[in-house]
């Protein structure tokens, strides 16, 4: 579905997108944030995509991360768990926040 050039062009064009709001130098402060959500959401779904599939391999954190989610599937933000004799703070926050005063 996806090859590592789509995960490229699409890093690129979140980098473009963030880099317009770093010149921008009017007053609005929604300017590009739906565009750089866009983007980001795609790259986002994309390496996810190359990870499942074995054509990028995911760091050791991230491995990490699975495997706990995966043995303490109901674990609560703030939680200590236990696994292979070491502690780990579970936590857990959102890809995105939400615009409250857009809804």
């Amino acid at each position: 579905m996806y090859t590592l050039e789509d995960y490229e062009k699409s890093r690129a064009e979140l980098t473009l997108w963030n880099e317009r709001w770093d010149n921008y130098t009017g007053n609005n402060p929604d300017k590009y944030q739906t565009d750089i959500r866009d983007a980001a959401r795609k790259a986002r779904e994309i390496k996810q995509y190359l990870e499942d599939v074995g054509l990028l391999e995911r760091s050791y954190k991230e491995k990490l991360e699975r495997e706990l989610n995966r043995i303490f599937p109901n674990a609560q933000s703030k939680e200590i768990v236990e696994h292979n004799g070491k502690k780990y703070r579970r936590r857990y926050w959102p890809l995105e926040k939400a615009d409250p005063g857009k809804q």
